[in-house]
């Protein structure tokens, strides 16, 4: 146990953010609002019965830990808030937003806890947050607690997210704290006891918009001046010394950054479920999966979060353009310390240009063209989105069976494709878009007079075979909450590696059972966990 135990306690904790920013001068773990603070301190809640469900083993490389730490006593005591290590000071950071286009005021980590910052082996720096850990001052009438429901999903798929090739927060652990947590799934009055679980999440940075908008709306602009430098010195040291010209060149970086992040996203099928300018990272990272989903059947105006059902602001189609307005609010929130409109406006339009530019790269690559020319693609696009939505195709199996198509050139094979990946039968109106789209294809492919093999490659590196199905999901739930943790083992396992076809795991790339199709977990969900 000494040698497991004895590199968990070497790890070397910076804590540059409470060292340099302002504290809350209370010490009360009470809910209140904290004003000119960046950040309160806070204890984690001891739990009973700490148990490790799952690890990530490629995160835990990054911080220089073997699977004999991971699986140490000692790893699932830290990693759910029972015990501190030499350099651990945890907190939680103080921060607003708007809330489907509501500004809610302050909000901050009402059920996060940041431990510390490691920096690893490499000088990386990394910060480690135990989300489910137990209430701080943010947590406002909730209890600061989360369930293995949730948390296995957030583990599960941030995880899946990084081998996909996204922008992401990382998760290194899943342990269960032994104790039941009260919610209320579906918000109807119908309150549940679900097993306790604490996530430990990892990023560079866990700083978001809603932390500039916060003290731009208390007219707080030491604080937000302090915020700004401290995240231009830390996070963007190429930028150089803080001063009004790096404050918009920053912004234009946090600008270029959501751009590829909402490509990959539109890429891969990702609905986030919940952009709020809260869930937002200033480093262009996918944050806080609560109710994400993955499309299946292919329908731009899909939404996973039952809270949006009626309407539909952060639904699959609209995801570019909530991006957009959420950097106007953060332009709106640095603005008073450059004061002049026209650069942040400048910066503004970099994210459209920028996300074009990519989107446009991006739909040429899923097609196998080497170029994307808009004077033909932009209807080709249009036209296969449009067959994909009205024959309620299989987002993620069509794109990967298309690769396999494009080599055989047969109308027939590609018809067999569409029926194959749809949820419904193929109407004769339908076949009819298809045989013309094919064929618009394929004159499109002869332009381009590329290998066939070769664009068959490039291809399946962009459109993955194994996505995190929200199905799959609920499943390894499901086995979880009655102790048998090896389907999110091997989920993990394979998600590992999503861009291969991997012999005896066929079943994970499969569509959607009809069973499914309504299935709370694996069509929509709540905010609750």
């Amino acid at each position: 146990m000494h040698g497991k135990e004895s590199f968990l306690k070497q790890l070397v904790f910076d804590n540059r953010f409470i060292n340099q920013l302002p504290a809350d001068p209370l010490q009360e773990n009470q809910r209140r609002q904290v004003y000119k603070a960046c950040y309160s301190l806070v204890k984690p809640k001891p739990v009973k019965y700490p148990q490790l469900l799952i690890y990530s083993r490629e995160m835990a490389r990054q911080l220089g830990l073997s699977d004999e730490d991971c699986e140490s006593e000692l790893f699932a005591e830290v990693f759910v808030g029972n015990r501190l290590l030499p350099g651990m000071q945890p907190y939680a950071s103080c921060y607003g937003g708007h809330q489907f286009g509501q500004w809610a005021g302050q909000l901050g980590d009402g059920r996060a806890i940041n431990l510390g910052e490691v920096i690893n082996p490499d000088g990386q720096r990394w910060v480690l947050q135990l989300k489910g850990a137990g209430p701080t001052p943010y947590s406002r009438s909730a209890d600061g607690l989360a369930v293995l429901r949730s948390s296995l999903r957030e583990f599960l798929c941030s995880e899946a997210m990084f081998h996909l090739g996204v922008p992401t927060t990382r998760a290194l652990s899943l342990v269960l704290t032994g104790e039941q947590v009260l919610r209320d799934m579906f918000y109807d009055g119908n309150p549940q006891w679900e097993a306790g679980a604490v996530v430990c999440r990892a990023a560079p940075s866990f700083t978001r918009f809603g932390h500039f908008q916060l003290f731009a709306a208390r007219q707080d602009l030491a604080t937000l001046k302090a915020l700004l430098d401290y995240t231009i010195t830390t996070d963007f040291p190429e930028l150089g010394p803080p001063a009004p010209a790096s404050y918009l060149q920053w912004f234009s970086e946090v600008c270029r950054r959501t751009a590829d992040m909402i490509v990959h996203w539109q890429r891969l099928g990702f609905v986030h479920g919940v952009m709020n300018t809260d869930n937002m990272s200033v480093l262009g990272l996918t944050i806080d999966y609560g109710p994400y989903g993955w499309l299946e059947n292919y329908d731009p105006d899909w939404t996973p979060n039952t809270t949006d059902a009626q309407g539909r602001r952060y639904r699959f189609g609209n995801q570019p353009q909530i991006a957009y307005w959420n950097l106007v609010q953060l332009a709106n929130a640095i603005y008073p310390l450059i004061e002049q409109l026209e650069p942040l406006q400048q910066a503004l339009a970099v994210y459209g240009s920028h996300f074009e530019q990519r989107w446009q790269a991006m739909m040429a690559g899923k097609l196998g063209l080497q170029v994307f020319k808009p004077q033909t693609d932009h209807q080709l696009v249009a036209d296969l989105q449009d067959l994909l939505n009205r024959g309620e195709i299989d987002m993620t199996l069509f794109y990967r069976g298309l690769a396999d198509v494009g080599v055989t050139q047969d109308p027939a094979d590609f018809e067999a494709l569409l029926q194959n990946s749809g949820y419904s039968q193929l109407t004769m109106d339908i076949k009819a878009a298809a045989a013309a789209w094919f064929a618009a294809y394929q004159s499109r492919l002869r332009v381009d007079n590329q290998p066939v093999e070769q664009r068959a490659r490039g291809m399946r590196s962009l459109n993955p075979c194994y996505v995190l199905r929200n199905y799959l999901a609920q499943q390894a739930i499901d086995k979880a909450e009655q102790g048998d943790f090896s389907l999110a083992w091997e989920l993990l396992d394979v998600l590992r590696h999503p861009y291969h076809e991997q012999p005896g795991k066929e079943r994970f790339a499969e569509k959607r059972p009809e069973w499914a199709r309504q299935r709370a977990g694996c069509s929509m969900l709540s905010c609750s966990s």
